[in-house]
Parts: structure tokens; sequence; C-alpha cells
């Protein structure tokens, strides 16, 4: 194709790309560089009859003609990314100082709001994605196994998951694991704990969490992998079974190697869609024992005083978190079609 052919082809995406993808994240991060006005004080002096006072007041104003003028902010540059409330560079050092162990140091580090929502953040990311993979293929599995005429049914409530809105499955489940729902209920008869509350324990919440982002998200990976179980092809299996290969084996040497491109199609998805993890943090009201980076982004924005700035700055270093991830994968998908092409 001619390269001016090939220009014209290519134009139209290229501009929405520009236009959806590229230009908003620029402008996040020129909006990462900057942080809002303070208030602009006056002081005011009322005089009456024992004598006159001087108290300060904040100028309505002049603060918003200050802000109408400057709607990015103040100019911080990257002041906003070392402060406390981001990577902290000052207080991880006094804490490296002042450290007498690794685990003193963890500690530490665990105490500010940015390390603390990452390591939950990542904790997710890769708990989640590998049991989702897991899972995803053997529901696909067993489903291919079954007869035609149920396929269709179990297909339809293995996909009910997925079809809920996240923050309403997140709130049923909320529902099911308080001490009156059924799962909690269940529990504290099992254990013989009536005091058992798998809200209370931040450990218990993560692993609630984690079981609720793996029955969300594991519908996608089957579906996925359904389809391409049927593109299977039927001489490569039973040639197998000719050759006496189990059916672990004909799943481990014939089925996986041929569903590895979907394998990586899930794996980046998921990837990116558990490193925004938020909606369950929500629903299960668990902020306290949890926070995610894109928690952090709502809390920025939500009240009275929005700190576009700091949900901006957070925005960036998510997208950094992303793209750090995913390169691994990229990585060795081009590698591999590398091998492929030569």
């Amino acid at each position: 194709m001619p390269h001016r052919t090939f220009f014209w082809f290519i134009l139209p995406s290229l501009t929405a790309m520009f236009l959806f993808i590229a230009l908003p994240i620029v402008s996040v991060v020129i909006q990462s560089l900057h942080v809002e006005h303070e208030q602009v004080l006056e002081v005011v002096e009322t005089c009456g009859p024992f004598g006159c006072n001087e108290e300060t007041r904040v100028d309505s104003e002049a603060t918003r003609a200050l802000r109408e003028a400057e709607p990015l902010g103040r100019f911080n540059g990257l002041g906003t990314y070392v402060s406390r409330a981001h990577l902290a560079t000052d207080e991880l050092a006094a804490a490296w100082a002042e450290s007498d162990s690794l685990a003193e140091f963890g500690s530490q580090v665990m105490n500010l709001p940015f390390y603390k929502a990452l390591a939950f953040t990542l904790a997710y990311t890769f708990i989640v994605t590998p049991l989702v993979l897991v899972l995803g293929l053997a529901i696909a599995l067993g489903v291919n196994g079954l007869p035609q005429r149920l396929r269709g049914v179990t297909i339809f409530f293995s996909l009910l998951p997925m079809i809920v809105t996240p923050l309403i499955g997140s709130l049923v489940l909320f529902w099911m694991i308080d001490a009156d729902g059924i799962i909690g209920a269940t529990l504290q008869l099992l254990f013989d704990d009536p005091e058992l509350s798998l809200k209370a324990s931040p450990t218990l919440t993560w692993l609630t969490l984690f079981v609720y982002g793996v029955w969300h998200s594991a519908p996608f990976a089957f579906i996925v992998f359904y389809a391409g179980l049927q593109t299977v092809p039927e001489e490569t299996l039973e040639a197998a079974m000719i050759d006496g290969a189990s059916r672990w084996e004909r799943v481990r040497y014939v089925v996986i190697p041929h569903l590895m491109p979907l394998v990586v199609f899930i794996t980046l998805i998921q990837l990116m869609d558990n490193f925004r993890v938020f909606e369950p943090i929500v629903g299960f009201q668990a902020q306290a024992s949890a926070t995610s980076l894109s928690y952090i982004i709502y809390s920025d924005l939500r009240g009275d005083t929005q700190q576009f700035g700091s949900a901006a700055a957070t925005s960036v270093l998510t997208i950094l978190g992303v793209a750090i991830l995913l390169t691994p994968v990229l990585i060795r998908t081009w590698r591999d079609f590398n091998r492929k092409r030569a």
C-alpha cells in the first residue's frame, strides 16, 4: 500500500486517538503540576465602643476572582508528586534513616497513604488476575464438556456476575457477609464464634475483596476461553488421544498452547482493570482497611474542597503503574510475534 494511501487510511484512527486518549492525558499531566489557590485572606479592623479589633477573614470575592483568572491553580512543579500524599520522598528518607530494620521501615512506609493504597492495589492485581485466568479456563473446560442442551443455560448463569453492575454486585456480597447475612451467619455458626466478622478484620476484608474480584471477573475469562475452545483442532485432540494422552495432558500440551493468545489478551485486560480497583472498596465500605489508587483519586475529588492537582498526580502515577505492569507482557508478545515471522 502506498504511503500516501496508508496515511489517509489511518488518519481517522490517529485523530480519534489524539482527541480521546493523548489530549486528556496531556491535560491531566499539566493539571498535576498545579495546585489550587489558597483562599485570599484579609485583615479587617472593627471598631466599637470599647476599642478596635483586627480579625482575619476570607476574601471570597478576591478568592473567586483569582481562581477564575488562573483556573489551573498555582504552578507547583513536581511538588505534588513528592508530597506526603504521594511519593513522600522526605518521609521515606526520614523513615530509612530512623529505622533499625526493614520491618520497621516497611511499617512506617505503610503509614503513608500512597504506599498503603499501592500495597493493596498490587496485592489485588497479582492475586486476582491469575485466579481469574485459572478459574475462567476451568469453567470453560467444564462447560465445553457438558451435553449441548445444557450449555446455553449454564453459560447464562455463569455470566450473571459479569452482567450485574460492579457496585450492585459488591453491595449484594457486602450484605451477605454481614453478621445477619447468609455467609456471615454461617461462618459464625461453623467457627462457633458469634463475634466473628469479615468486616472487622483488615486481613479478612482484603480476602473478601479478592474473592469478589475473582467472582466478578471470572465470567469474562470464561466466555473468552470458551469461544477459543471452539477453535481447537479436533484432529490434534484425536491424535493426542490415540497416542494415549490423558485429559490433563491434552489440556496441558494441546489446549493451553492453542489458547495462549487469549491468555495474553485476558492478562492485559485484567492487569489494567484490577490495577484500577475501586467499586468493591466503595460497595464494601472497606476504605478503613483497604484503599486503592483509584479510591485516593475519588477522595481528592469529592467534598467541598476538591484537590484537582492531587487527583491528577495520582492519575499520572496510576497510568505509569499500568504501563510498567503491561511492559513485560507486551515485550514477550512482541518477541513471540517476531519469532513466528522468522
